[in-house]
């Protein structure tokens, strides 16, 4: 807060609105700071007091001031752009909308702003990356669906560019990452499912190159030894496949083994294929046979009490990827942030009849 003034100025009506583009130096004059701070203020640099900031960011938002970003990049060598690189694939979009809601969300209040840079089916994950690192269109990467041995990874490491994954890597290298606890989550609904009687249980899992889905599996086998449980991870299909082609594989599975009396699945889009394949085949979900998933919203929790569902914070996710990139921008030589989320046992009384 600039010294003598104990409160922030009113802003007159008529200067709210002015004439031509506001500048640093507008809103300088407006808050009686010198430009260099109000720069430093919408920069969030540390040195500055949150009051300062706030005051200077709410004349920003008063006079319409919105930065010059090829001045910004001339002055800094930087975009003030974050950059989440996503699949298109259908089944991802249950966790997409929360993921992009919470990285957007948290850096709503700093000088970054955030772009979504798609890549397709079939596409080389590698593209969209080495697109934004060699074009310098944004100072951080956050991504996902990262693979045991992730070139991506690897890619950005050697070249010291900012980033952050959604999910770990098998690497032996030190980056920023947040992560569900897949391995935990299966054998906590596998310890359900066997307290359901189930003897024979499926997993539909994620593509098996993915870290995550690696981590499902060995979980699942795991519990299966533990509560002498017969386990199969499917191989036909995986949780990212069509609603179709998911239902086509139950059907014919429940038909040729009829001894099936659980499945787990790896997304809500195989629950839903699971669900429809079940009853069409007679079975009753919750007695003759059992189905356990995760979500990131409770939609199945308060639908359909018979299943066992358990939560993933997507938004936890994308707010703390937001804070990772940060830091790796501003602070690159701190240890990078990494964070694993422990599943809870968060489902509802077991009711379900065996």
């Amino acid at each position: 807060m600039p010294k003598g003034k104990n409160k922030s100025p009113i802003l007159p009506a008529g200067r709210r609105h002015m004439a031509g583009k506001p500048t640093l130096k507008t809103i300088a004059q407006l808050s009686g700071l010198a430009v260099a701070t109000v720069s430093r203020a919408l920069n969030d640099a540390p040195d500055i007091g949150a009051d300062t900031k706030k005051l200077v960011r709410r004349i920003a938002a008063e006079v319409g001031y919105v930065p010059n970003r090829a001045g910004v990049r001339l002055r800094t060598g930087r975009t003030n752009v974050i950059s989440l690189v996503m699949s298109t694939e259908h089944s991802m979009m249950n966790h997409t909308a929360q993921l992009i809601w919470s990285v957007a969300e948290e850096l709503r209040h700093t000088p970054y702003h955030l772009i979504i840079t798609p890549f397709f089916a079939g596409q080389d994950p590698m593209e969209p990356v080495r697109y934004v690192v060699e074009t310098g269109s944004a100072d951080a990467l956050i991504i996902n669906q990262t693979l045991p041995d992730d070139p991506r990874v690897r890619y950005l490491l050697d070249r010291g560019f900012p980033f952050a994954s959604h999910g770990r890597t098998e690497m032996g290298v030190e980056h920023p990452y947040f992560d569900y606890d897949n391995e935990a989550f299966s054998r906590i609904v596998m310890g359900k499912l066997a307290e359901r009687g189930c003897k024979s249980v499926v997993m539909i899992a994620p593509p098996r190159e993915q870290t995550y889905s690696n981590a499902l599996v060995a979980g699942g086998e795991a519990a299966a030894r533990e509560h002498g449980i017969t386990f199969r991870a499917e191989t036909e299909v995986s949780s990212d496949d069509m609603h179709d082609m998911i239902r086509e594989n139950v059907t014919r599975r429940l038909a040729e083994d009829p001894s099936i009396d659980g499945y787990i699945c790896g997304s809500i889009a195989s629950t839903l294929a699971v669900i429809a394949a079940a009853e069409a085949a007679g079975r009753e979900i919750g007695k003759t046979i059992q189905i356990a998933t995760k979500e990131a919203v409770p939609f199945i929790q308060l639908m359909r009490k018979d299943i066992i569902s358990l939560s993933e914070d997507v938004s936890r996710a994308g707010t703390f990827l937001a804070q990772a990139v940060i830091q790796a921008i501003s602070d690159p030589e701190l240890p990078p942030m990494q964070e694993l989320e422990i599943p809870e046992d968060d489902e509802a009384p077991d009711t379900a009849e065996e």
